[in-house]
C-alpha cells in the first residue's frame, strides 16, 4: 500500500522545472523502443561552472507524489543535472535504461530514488559525472520533520562507470531514513568508490539493513567508503545534536581489482557505526 504525504517546504531553493515532470499521478509509464531523450546539458554545465545560473539546473525526468511508475527502455543523454528522480512515490520500476553523460559533467547523477517505497532499479547501464545511483530521503531538519524514508529498494544487474564518484551512494541527504536496501549483481568499472555511505552530524535519520552481494569492481579508488563528515547543510537551522544511526550494513561475495585503497571507513565520534559485516570479499590493491 502506498501512502503519499505532501510537503510544502523547499530546501533546495528555486529550480528550473524538469524536462519530463509529473505529480500526483497513478499508473505512469515512460517508455520507448530504446528511444533517446537528449537533455542538451552542455549549455547548462557551462553556465553552472561560470556561476551564471540564478536557479538550480533542471532534472531530465522527475515524478513526485505518485504511485505505480515505470520508466523503461530509454536512453538518456546529457542531462543538465540528475537524470531520473522519483520522489515521495511508491511502486517504482526503473528498468533497461541507458544513461550517458561525460564523466566530467557536474552533478549528472544517474538514478536518485528519494523518499520512495518499493522501488526496483534493474538492468541499466550508467556512465555519470556523479553518483550512478544516489539514495536519498530529505536534508537535515526538513527530512527529519517530514519522516518519509526510502525503503524496500532493490538494485540489481547494473553496469556503472563514474570515475569521480560512487556507483551506489546512500546519502548524503538521508535525514528521513534509508532502510531495507538490497543490491546484487553489479559491475563497476573505473569508478571512485563501489558503495559509499555519506552522512554527517546534523543529519539525524538512519541508514540500516543494507545488503550488497555479487559486486564486481574493476579499477577503483576505494571499494568501500563510509564517511560521517559529509558536512554540507541545507541552511543554518540544522540541529547539531541530530546524529545519524548507521547499522546493519552487509557486504558479501564481492571482487575488486586494481584498487588504490580497499576501504575508508570513518564514523562519528560518540556516534559509532555498528553492525558492519564484510565477508567473502577479495580485493587486489594496485601497487605504486
Amino acid at each position: 500500500m502506498c501512502k503519499v504525504r505532501f510537503w510544502k517546504g523547499n530546501t533546495d531553493g528555486a529550480r528550473f522545472i524538469s524536462l519530463i515532470f509529473g505529480t500526483n499521478l497513478t499508473d505512469v509509464e515512460i517508455t520507448g523502443d530504446n528511444g533517446t531523450i537528449d537533455g542538451q546539458g552542455e549549455v547548462w554545465w557551462q553556465k553552472f561552472k561560470k556561476g551564471r545560473l540564478n536557479y538550480t539546473r533542471p532534472y531530465l525526468i522527475e515524478i513526485m507524489y505518485s504511485e505505480n511508475i515505470q520508466i523503461s527502455n530509454l536512453t538518456l543523454v546529457n542531462s543538465p543535472s540528475w537524470n531520473v528522480h522519483p520522489i515521495y512515490s511508491c511502486n517504482v520500476l526503473v528498468q533497461s535504461i541507458t544513461i550517458l553523460a561525460p564523466v566530467t559533467s557536474p552533478n549528472t547523477d544517474g538514478i536518485n530514488p528519494d523518499s520512495c517505497t518499493n522501488t526496483r532499479i534493474e538492468d541499466c547501464y550508467i556512465v555519470s559525472g556523479d553518483d550512478c545511483i544516489a539514495v536519498k530521503s530529505g536534508w537535515d531538519e526538513y527530512g527529519i520533520a517530514f519522516r518519509m524514508p526510502t525503503k524496500q529498494l532493490v538494485i540489481r544487474r547494473l553496469t556503472c562507470i563514474s570515475p569521480f564518484s560512487a556507483v551506489i551512494a546512500l546519502g548524503s541527504e538521508m535525514s528521513g531514513g534509508i532502510q531495507d536496501e538490497r543490491t546484487e549483481d553489479i559491475v563497476s568499472i573505473n569508478s571512485e568508490s563501489g558503495v559509499r555511505i555519506k552522512t554527517a552530524v546534523g543529519r539525524g535519520g538512519f541508514v540500516k539493513d543494507i545488503y550488497v552481494r555479487g559486486m564486481t569492481m574493476k579499477t577503483m579508488k576505494w571499494a568501500f567508503w563510509m564517511t560521517g563528515n559529509y558536512g554540507s547543510h541545507a541552511d543554518n537551522g540544522y540541529d547539531p545534536n541530530a546524529l545519524p544511526v548507521i547499522q546493519n550494513i552487509n557486504y558479501h561475495d564481492m571482487v575488486a581489482e586494481n584498487v588504490t585503497m580497499a576501504a575508508e571507513l570513518e564514523g562519528i565520534p560518540g556516534d559509532p557505526f555498528t553492525g558492519i559485516c564484510i565477508s567473502n570479499v577479495m580485493i587486489t590493491v594496485e601497487l605504486h
